[in-house]
C-alpha cells in the first residue's frame, strides 16, 4: 500500500505519536516547575497564580496540537512530492497553495488552496475568504463535531472538508455530506488530476 494509500491512517498515527511524547514531556516539566513554585511559595495564597498557569498551559497546548497537525500534513505532502508553497499571501494566508504562488497569479482558478486545522469550531468561517479564486478551499481536520448544517454552509461556500478515512465513514453526517471527503479521496478526486493537469502544461 502506497504511502497516498494509507495517508489517512498515517495522519492519525503520527498524531497520536506526538501527542504522547507532548504529554510525557509536559509531565516530567510540569512536575519540575510545580516542586519549584511551592518550594519558593511555601503557605502563600497561590489559587490565581495557580489557575493562570494551567489556562496558559492548555492554551499552548491547542496552539502546539494545531502546529503539529499542519506539520504531519506538510510532511507527508513532501514525501508524496506534492508540489505546494507556504503561508502565501493571497486572499487570505492558507497553510498549502498548490501548485505555486507564481501560478496562482497567472491562473488562480487552477490551483488548489489546502489548509489544516486540527479543530475548527467556527473558525471555517475565518478562512472562507481563502478559497475565493481558487478551484475552492480544501480544509483538513481531525474534528468530528460539525453539524450538517455546518457541511452545508461549507458547501455553498466551495469548501470541502478533508478528514481521515475512518472519521468519513464512521460519523452519518460526513458520510452523507458530498463535500466531506477523506484524505485518500482527495488525492485521487482532486490532486492527483490537477498534477497530471500541470504536468501536461509543464508548470510543474
Amino acid at each position: 500500500m502506497t504511502l497516498r494509500q494509507n495517508f489517512s491512517a498515517l495522519t492519525l498515527e503520527i498524531e497520536k505519536v506526538g501527542y504522547d511524547i507532548y504529554l510525557q514531556k509536559q509531565l516530567e516539566l510540569g512536575e519540575e516547575l510545580l516542586s519549584e513554585f511551592c518550594r519558593t511559595h511555601g503557605n502563600q495564597p497561590v489559587f490565581e497564580e495557580l489557575n493562570s498557569f494551567f489556562l496558559s498551559l492548555t492554551q499552548s497546548r491547542r496552539t502546539r496540537a494545531g502546529k503539529t497537525f499542519e506539520e504531519t500534513i506538510k510532511g507527508l505532502f513532501r514525501r508524496c512530492d506534492y508540489p505546494f508553497e507556504e503561508q502565501c499571501i493571497i486572499n487570505g494566508k492558507p497553510d498549502f497553495l498548490m501548485p505555486s504562488e507564481a501560478h496562482y497569479r497567472k491562473n488562480a482558478p487552477d490551483c488548489i488552496i489546502f489548509t489544516a486545522k486540527r479543530t475548527l469550531r467556527e473558525r471555517w468561517r475565518q478562512i472562507a475568504t481563502e478559497g475565493v479564486r481558487g478551484k475552492g478551499l480544501f480544509l483538513a481536520t481531525l474534528d468530528g463535531g460539525i453539524s450538517a448544517n455546518q457541511a452545508e454552509e461549507m458547501l455553498a461556500n466551495r469548501i470541502y472538508m478533508v478528514v481521515p478515512r475512518t472519521l468519513k465513514q464512521s460519523n452519518p453526517v460526513y458520510q452523507d455530506a458530498p463535500n466531506i471527503i477523506s484524505f485518500e479521496d482527495f488525492f485521487t478526486d482532486h490532486l492527483d488530476p490537477a498534477i497530471a493537469r500541470w504536468r501536461r502544461a509543464k508548470i510543474i
